[in-house]
């Protein structure tokens, strides 16, 4: 996250940076880790109860910011909350539906937890019918110039599936639900060769840069976030399989073949353009690439550390677990990191 953010989002190291559209950087990959982390770790934070609130009056009660106009509603930690809660509630209602010991067969694994599948299913029908159906009209959105004038900017759509940054269904669902104040209002696709001449990096605008290029886009939006459910759905499958799978060879096979398969199913979806990588879409083959990612990572991981017993390397993942982690240093997500961690060294 340092480099990332220091480096990449600094300017040093655009290459690392998120990448603008269509694409896969080192940065990319940090969410959906997170994500699919948080679903390996549910079982074992699921005594761990956060608590948070909200404003009923946001006219009166501002907190030091402006509610009503100004906030940014969707975010990181929001997508995590979100993602969490989904994949908990359905492993909690469904704890008494399942069997304790598996059918025999290449898929019981998956058919015993079939209710986490159907959730995931769900998320990934409401992403491409809402991603593929949805009519798009010609919309409008203001910015104010550094004089304090202002100044309304048309981008012209009318048109469905589209998966470009100017007339996507993912932005559109964001700008109707939130209102186009509460977005994001630096995009990444603003160091697109076609916003600047400086891409990959950040620049000053073309004299001929398109209007969508200043307009705001929410990447941790709505429909997205419905998506990122599959990245916790996989992870969790990661943690039945070690539950149900005593031998190592068990255990690796299957992470190991669906990791394989999710990086087969994300290459050909992106290099035959059907459904290219896309961080900022959160695209059903951007889930599938970066999962099978994480499927591997954790695959490599569980050998360094449990098969050939490396553990002392990684004690400081431990130490992190009971001193920083419990401190409030990391947030959430980093409790459930540093907990996997010390039940893999451990």
């Amino acid at each position: 996250m340092i480099l990332v953010d220091d480096a990449g989002g600094g300017g040093a190291y655009a290459r690392i940076d998120h990448s603008p559209w269509n694409g896969c950087t080192l940065a990319d990959f940090v969410m959906p880790f997170f994500l699919f982390i948080v679903g390996v770790a549910i079982a074992l934070a699921l005594k761990i109860v956060y608590f948070g609130g909200y404003s009923h009056a946001p006219d009166e009660l501002v907190y030091g910011v402006d509610i009503k106009h100004k906030i940014r509603w969707c975010g990181i930690l929001q997508r995590i909350t979100l993602v969490y809660f989904v994949v908990a509630l359905i492993e909690i209602l469904t704890t008494k539906l399942r069997p304790t010991v598996l059918d025999s067969g290449h898929i019981s694994i998956f058919t015993a937890y079939r209710w986490q599948w159907i959730g995931g299913f769900v998320a990934f029908l409401i992403y491409i019918i809402t991603t593929y159906a949805l009519y798009i009209p010609d919309r409008s959105f203001v910015l104010q110039n550094p004089d304090g004038t202002a100044k309304r900017y048309t981008v012209q759509c009318g048109m469905r599936g589209h998966l470009g940054p100017a007339c996507n269904a993912v932005g559109y669902v964001d700008r109707q639900v939130w209102g186009i104040e509460h977005l994001y209002s630096q995009p990444v696709w603003i160091r697109l060769k076609a916003c600047t001449f400086s891409s990959p990096y950040q620049g000053p605008l073309r004299e001929d840069a398109p209007t969508w290029c200043l307009a705001p886009f929410e990447p941790e939006g709505l429909i997205s976030s419905i998506s990122a459910i599959l990245s916790g759905t996989i992870g969790i499958h990661y943690e039945h399989v070690l539950i149900h799978f005593k031998s190592h060879s068990e255990r690796l096979k299957q992470w190991v073949s669906m990791g394989f398969g999710l990086l087969i199913i994300a290459i050909i979806l992106h290099f035959t353009n059907a459904i290219p990588i896309n961080k900022q879409l959160y695209s059903i083959s951007y889930v599938c690439f970066t999962a099978g990612a994480a499927g591997f990572v954790f695959s490599g991981f569980y050998i360094l550390i449990d098969v050939w017993g490396l553990r002392t390397p990684f004690l400081f993942l431990a130490r992190m677990d009971r001193n920083e982690c419990n401190a409030g240093v990391c947030d959430g997500s980093s409790r459930h990191l540093c907990s996997v961690c010390k039940w893999m060294v451990l």
